[in-house]
Order: structure tokens, then sequence, then C-alpha cells
């Protein structure tokens, strides 16, 4: 909180001298106003109180309107010591969590209490200093515009650093969280940061990312009542933490409400995770959500979930063991040409996708239904499995997804 200033010197050196001796005589009564400015910021607003202890704001108010006071009668050539004063404040106060138009208020008070103390002194009994003050108002409040401006772009740029360095810590927290780190009060810290409950059904999302435009818009898209969203990019995907709504918002507030909102409006395929209970386990969710996305195959670009994806996300987990199915099971046919191994396998996707009906599955593929039966024949002599036993189809049925998310399955 500083006094007034000027941005120019009185024109002669008879007004310099007259503003100087009226200044020099108001700085013995500088203890009373500065009790008059706290007095008057007070009742203003009980922030400010809150925000700095009463001693701390007297001992700054006293030195700042001092500063003031002496620079107002200060030779032309003297530093700003008034603007550096602010500059400081303004840093000040923005770490302190002062309000910036308080801020400004109180350079404006501290100005209309030493500006009327002029008026009333010594200097406002003789005509002559009177006429020299008055010739002096426009610069003196001048001087407070800038020191308040300089304070207010002091403030801003602090308070935008103080924020930068915020989002960092925060996403720094979020980041531990969804790499499954574990700290005492890691979940407490970021909820009290990010401005959610530590517990609660949450959900992970991760979206294959390719492109980068769009993601605004599309985040734009997604603000719906009910879920909460937080997102981060990573290099090759982008990570979504998801706060579900409670209960009470029934199947749009949870995963089906999710899967249906993000379908169609995601610049990609994504996984979304099963939900978990609380910040503490979002590690866990990303995995999930991680795993359900490897179960989508290259060219696809919708929205799965993992808990309707759970066959195809035992093989992907175990890429391995998937390796050796796929040739077990399905070497043969891998090995006919590329056209005749596409028929097979078209067909028995038909096949699978109607529910195991020929006669629906050859109304897909444009063929009779004879056709469908063939295939199926040949395809079961190659593998050397039969698709009427359970266990020999769900190994078919394996293998065929292993094959299709491998590497070599993509084209190059």
């Amino acid at each position: 909180m500083t006094g007034p200033t000027h941005t120019r010197r009185p024109r002669t050196g008879h007004d310099w001298k007259l503003l100087k001796e009226a200044c020099t005589a108001l700085l013995p009564r500088l203890p009373e106003l500065v009790d008059e400015h706290l007095r008057q910021l007070g009742e203003h607003s009980t922030v400010y109180g809150r925000v700095l202890a009463y001693d701390v704001q007297w001992r700054e108010a006293e030195e700042a309107m001092r500063i003031g006071i002496e620079a107002i009668s200060a030779p032309r050539a003297s530093p700003r010591r008034d603007l550096e004063y602010a500059e400081e404040a303004g840093r000040r106060r923005a770490q302190q969590g002062l309000p910036l138009d308080l801020l400004v208020h109180s350079y404006r008070n501290a100005g209309y209490l030493v500006w009327d103390s002029l008026l009333e002194g010594t200097a406002g009994k003789d005509p002559e200093k009177l006429a020299v003050l008055m010739r002096s108002a426009t610069m003196v409040w001048s001087a407070v515009d800038a020191q308040a401006a300089v304070a207010s772009d002091a403030y801003r740029a602090t308070e935008l650093e103080l924020r930068r360095r915020t989002d960092e810590q925060l996403q720094a927290l979020l980041d531990a969280l969804l790499e499954g780190r574990s700290a005492p009060g890691l979940a407490a810290r970021a909820a009290a940061g990010l401005d959610l409950p530590e517990h609660g059904p949450y959900a992970v999302v991760v979206l294959r990312v390719e492109r980068r435009d769009g993601r605004e818009a599309f985040h734009r898209q997604i603000q719906r009542a009910g879920f909460r969203f937080i997102w981060r990019m990573r290099t090759d995907c982008e990570v979504g933490v998801v706060a579900l709504g409670g209960p009470e918002g029934g199947a749009e507030t949870g995963l089906d409400g999710l899967a249906r909102l993000l379908d169609g409006r995601c610049p990609g395929p994504g996984g979304i995770s099963p939900v978990v209970g609380g910040l503490a386990d979002l590690g866990h969710a990303r995995r999930l959500a991680e795993l359900a996305l490897r179960t989508c195959p290259p060219d696809a670009t919708g929205i799965v979930r993992l808990d309707r994806r759970m066959p195809t996300a035992l093989v992907v987990s175990q890429p391995e063991l998937a390796g050796h199915l796929v040739s077990d099971v399905l070497g043969e046919v891998l090995a006919l040409e590329p056209a005749d191994r596409a028929v097979l396998l078209e067909t028995l996707d038909a096949w699978l996708a109607c529910e195991g009906s020929a006669g629906r599955a050859a109304g897909r593929l444009y063929c009779h239904r004879n056709t469908v039966f063939n295939r199926l024949r040949r395809l079961e002599q190659l593998t050397s499995r039969s698709l009427a036993r359970p266990r020999d189809l769900v190994e078919v049925a394996l293998a065929v997804e292993a094959h299709r998310l491998s590497p070599r399955a993509r084209p190059a």
C-alpha cells in the first residue's frame, strides 16, 4: 500500500521548494495517517485483516506512504523508489492472496489521505503554497495511477507465475496417481488441489491420438452434467480422469452414459476402464483403460469398455501365449493365399457376429447359405477344430482376435 508521488517535478525551483516544505511538514503526522488509512481499509473490506496481521499492515503502510511523500518533493533525477516499491508490493500481495481490486483501492485511499492532509496542513493556510499544491494536483494523481498500474502489472505477472507453478504441481500429483505411485497423503493432496472427492466413482479413458488438432472442440463437446473430465496429453495418447456422477444420476452418469457421451466424438479409438473407488486407484484404472485400448484394431475409431472386451483383453495381455495360440490354431489358414485366407476369416467373422446363423451371415456376405457352410467346414479342416464344440469355438475365436491385433496382421 503506497502513497502518492508524481510523474514530473514542479516547473520552477520556487514551486519545488514550497512543495518540499509541505511534504516535510507532513512527515511527523505519518503515524496518524497510517492509523486512519488502515481504519478506512478495514471498513471497506475485512479481507485486508484476514490476509495480513495488523502490525505487518501498519509497518508496510508506513514505509510505503513515507516513500510516496518523500518522492513527491525529491529532485528530478532521483530514483523512482515509489515505483520500485509498488512493484515489490504488487508481487507480495499476489503471493499473500489479496484480491487485485483491494490492492488498487489501497493506493487510491492512501492518495486521498495524503492529498487531503497536504491541503489541510500548513500549505493549506498559505495562499501561495496552496496554489503550488493545486498546480501539482494533476501530476500527483497521475503518479498514484502510475503506482497502481505498476503494482497491478507485477501482481498479474506474479499471479500468472503462481498459477503456472500450481498447475505444474497439480499435474505432477495427477501424473503420480496415474502412474500408480504410492505416497502418504498423495490422493488427499490431489483431491484438495483439483477440487475432486478423494473417494467416489472414477473411470479412466485412454485415447489413441494421432492428430493434435480439434482437441479443444472435442473437450467442449463432452461437457455434460454428471461427469467431470481432467485430461493429460502424452506422447501417443491422451489420458482422461473422469469423476462419475452419484447413483442418483442413474446409468447416464455411469460407464454406460460415459461410453455414449464419448462415442463418435473422440478424435480416435479409446479404452474405458472399469469403475474404481477413488483417486488412489487411478493407476490401476489407467492400466486397465490402456488394456481396453489395445483390444482395438488399428483401423478402429470407436470407444470400447474393458468389461465388454474381457476375452480379447486376456489375449492381448499375454502376447507370447497369443502368438502360440495363433500358430497352433490358424497356422494352416494363414499359410493360404491372401485372398483365400481373407474369405475364410471374413466368413467366420460374419458367422460369429450373426450368433452362428449361416442364413444371416450369408445375407451379410451376399452369398448362399451353403457357401457359408462350405467355408466354415473348410476352416474346421484347416484348424482341426469343430465349431460345434464350445471349447474349440472359443480357441478359434480367440485365435482370430489375437491375429487381428498382432503387428504382423496390420497393413504395411
